[in-house]
C-alpha cells in the first residue's frame, strides 16, 4: 500500500510560482513541469526507500528533465511522505 503524501507550509507555493516562471518561458511547459513533479512524487510514494537519506532523515528525489530536488522524509507510523521542501537546484543554498 503507498504512503499518503503531505506538504509542509510553502511547498505548493513554491511550485506555483516555478509553474507561472515556465510558463511565461513557453506556453505549455508549466503543464509539462507539473506532468514531471507528480510522477516523481508518485514514484516516492511507491518506493520512498529507494531514495538515499542524504542529511538528517531528509531524503532527495529529483523530477525528470528539470532542475528541482524534492526533499521529504518517510513518517511510518503515519505511513505519510512529508515533502518539506521543492527547490530549484541552482538556487541560492541559504534560501
Amino acid at each position: 500500500m503507498p504512503y499518503t503524501v503531505t506538504y509542509r507550509t510553502g511547498v505548493k507555493a513554491s511550485v506555483k510560482e516555478a509553474k507561472s516562471w515556465y510558463k511565461n518561458q513557453k506556453v505549455g511547459l508549466d503543464k509539462i513541469f507539473a506532468v514531471s513533479l507528480k510522477g516523481a512524487i508518485m514514484r516516492i510514494q511507491h518506493n520512498p526507500e529507494a531514495f538515499a537519506v542524504r542529511y538528517r532523515n531528509i531524503r532527495i528525489a529529483h523530477p525528470y528533465r528539470f532542475p528541482y530536488s524534492i526533499h521529504f522524509y518517510i513518517d511510518k507510523l503515519s505511513m505519510q511522505i512529508v515533502i518539506t521542501n521543492i527547490v530549484h537546484d541552482y538556487r541560492d543554498m541559504e534560501y
